[in-house]
């Protein structure tokens, strides 16, 4: 697998080599290249129709396993600006991107990042975005870069800037509200994996992912063994499939949960799976960030909050 990634890499950089930016090309728009659905949505609510927005990994695709294809060679060449994640969340692209583009999260403080253990090692936790102040600070950073890029657009960003940080203020009182129906013991989220611990953080929360930081992670007997004992022992009445995980493994979670005399919802479906990594195609609910964070709570309070 490392010799298959480290050769589509140096494959890719080679390709980048011979490729000339796009800088300096007469464009009717500048044209943001970006990595996931999330900041696509962001670059829109800062720059609007101002600028081209090309996006890398499509909805619903996973950036723990996303492999790099050539036309992202090209939508990467051919940017003005390239902005992504970081913290390692474009696992197979971190090489391309921290040569090319710009990360949202560079200006984190290291106490705000978490930390996971995966594989007996401890690695940073890459799902900012389920911390609303953290996605905040993150969109001022890409806020500064875009004005910074393109001067002439700096009044117009800068005012979509404001009204979108007030939307999140919004968001985040709305969230406490919603979560605010459910007692303290229905604070307890199982979903597929690791992906809510700033969620867990932000609002009070216990998670629990048998599979781990990433969506590749084969799941242990002894991880769904320890699963269902918690789900046992503090009567969760439903767990989370999500859209970018296969539900298999929570349908045999809730399997071994009856095998021992336990019973639990599994929620799944297009119209109940919660987002994670991604957010929703275009023109479906979920398809911004705030109606993706939205949909996730309403699913969420719909189903902790019935009695087992």
């Amino acid at each position: 697998m490392f010799k298959k990634s480290f050769k589509i890499i140096a494959t890719l950089l080679c390709a980048l080599s011979i490729i000339p930016f796009a800088t300096g090309f007469a464009t009717e728009k500048p044209t943001v290249t970006v990595t996931t659905t999330f900041l696509a949505d962001m670059v829109h609510e800062l720059a609007g129709d101002a600028v081209n927005i090309e996006t890398l990994m499509p909805a619903g695709s996973d950036p723990h396993l996303y492999q790099p294809k050539a036309q992202d060679v090209q939508k990467i060449s051919k940017a003005d600006l390239v902005l992504y994640h970081g913290l390692h969340f474009e696992g197979k692209m971190v090489e391309i991107l921290e040569k090319y583009g710009q990360a949202v999260t560079k200006d984190f403080d290291k106490d705000s990042i978490n930390q996971m253990e995966e594989d007996n090692t401890s690695v940073v936790d890459p799902h900012f975005w389920f911390d609303v102040n953290l996605y905040k600070q993150a969109t001022q950073t890409a806020s500064d870069v875009l004005q910074e890029k393109y001067p002439d657009l700096k009044d117009q960003i800068a005012k979509n800037t404001t009204a979108y940080l007030a939307k999140l203020d919004e968001l985040d009182e709305w969230i406490k509200k919603e979560l605010g129906t459910l007692s303290e013991d229905q604070h307890y989220l199982v979903t597929p994996h690791d992906a809510f611990n700033y969620f867990a953080r932000s609002y009070s929360f216990t998670v629990y992912a048998p599979q781990g930081v990433s969506t590749n992670s084969e799941v242990s007997n002894q991880q769904i063994g320890e699963t269902v004992d918690f789900i046992i022992e503090h009567k969760i009445p439903a767990i989370f499939v999500e859209s970018t995980t296969n539900p298999e493994r929570m349908k045999k979670l809730q399997e071994a949960v009856k095998a021992k005399g336990g019973n639990v919802a599994v929620v799944n479906g297009e119209d109940e799976a919660l987002f994670s990594d991604s957010l929703a195609p275009a023109g479906q609910n979920g398809d911004t960030y705030i109606s993706m964070y939205q949909h996730n709570i309403n699913v969420i309070v719909k189903y902790l909050s019935q009695a087992q």
